[in-house]
């Protein structure tokens, strides 16, 4: 039997994407949260909890970008163009953040270290907000004639790209909130709770908003999933149910675990952000149903634009030697650097 290689293609794409959201999302939102901190021991202490592994966490973003450029080229060459704008954001936003990360704790006056502790918590929303951006201009579709990109710069900037660029950083401040919850104690850990709760009811607020605004979008959205403004077809939405029927458990299930005392009997330091990162799997399937099998919604699907099969095959035999390899090495790190960061760990000049 022939392998589907476009289809398989697709696949690795998409782990590649979620790999860079879970994995890249929590060091975001610790770099947003780092606004909170009160003293710069506490943002020491926040920044050390992703200082082994936010750079390495990136790797996944060149993967997803890398991807689509050498295994979807007809996509590439139309969503680059649509979205010019809201890429060189993002990567201004994650190298402005980088230096910002090493150049804070170079900076001895103070004003110096505000501008750059305020330049880490400000490239780390930017990168977020124009990740949200590019979501929302994906799904709320490209205009395409003739194979090539027939919009304007600004096509991608409406009410519902800045609904979903807002959603996407709230979500990543879920994710880092709950991050600090595993690697902190003692003060940092509660109010790093506090902050997850109050995250967690705006992913919830997000969530709905986005998914009603995605109804009025187009309506072939509405039809996979059975459900419209004026009918529900019950035999094509009761197959579906458990994702999002699954999203609304995880985010009960979290606000039950942030709720509680800490002590003995409470849950595990790990299972928020395990929780967390299951709530943003289940909108990453939802946003999988209502898109796919497009690549280019709603003009190309992943055959459509795909490169030439002889090609996927011969990249294939590298990905399938090297992403067991990134996998590894990465669960090697987070393993290394396992357990809690205590005060006065992470960066020394």
């Amino acid at each position: 039997m022939a392998l589907d290689y476009p289809l398989i293609w697709a696949f690795i794409l998409a782990i590649g994407v979620m790999m860079y959201v879970l994995l890249d999302g929590f060091d975001l939102g610790v770099g947003m949260l780092t606004t909170q901190a009160r003293s710069d021991e506490e943002r020491n202490m926040m920044t050390s909890t992703i200082e082994p592994v936010w750079d390495g966490n990136e790797t996944w973003l060149i993967i997803g970008g890398g991807g689509l450029f050498a295994a979807f080229p007809t996509a590439y060459a139309i969503v680059m163009p649509a979205f010019y704008l809201p890429v060189l954001l993002m990567l201004a936003a994650l190298i402005f953040r980088g230096v910002a990360f090493e150049f804070r704790h170079k900076a001895v006056r103070p004003l110096t270290k505000r501008f750059w502790n305020s330049a880490f918590a400000g490239g780390s929303f930017a990168a977020a907000f124009s990740q949200g951006i590019m979501l929302g201009g994906m799904v709320q579709g490209i205009a395409v004639e003739d194979g090539a990109y027939a919009g304007g710069a600004l096509d991608w900037l409406t009410p519902f790209t800045l609904l979903t660029g807002v959603s996407v950083a709230v979500g990543y401040i879920l994710l880092g909130a709950c991050w600090l919850v595993l690697k902190t104690e003692g003060e940092m850990f509660v109010r790093a709770r506090r902050w997850a709760l109050m995250a967690l009811a705006g992913v919830s607020f997000c969530f709905f908003a986005v998914s009603l605004a995605t109804l009025s979008l187009d309506s072939s959205i509405g039809d996979r999933w059975g459900f419209s403004m004026q009918h529900i077809d019950f035999a094509t939405l009761l197959p579906l149910l458990p994702v999002p029927f699954l999203g609304l458990v995880l985010c009960i299930w979290l606000a039950r675990d942030l709720w509680m005392v800490p002590g003995p009997n409470s849950a595990p330091d790990w299972r928020p952000f395990l929780l967390a990162a299951g709530i943003f799997l289940t909108g990453y399937f939802g946003i999988g149903i209502s898109l796919y099998p497009y690549i280019v919604p709603f003009e190309l699907t992943v055959w459509d634009a795909a490169a030439h099969e002889r090609a996927l095959g011969l990249m294939l035999v590298g990905a399938v030697i090297m992403l067991p390899i990134i996998l590894i090495y990465t669960a090697y790190v987070y393993s290394l650097f396992w357990g809690k960061v205590k005060p006065g760990d992470g960066y020394h000049a």
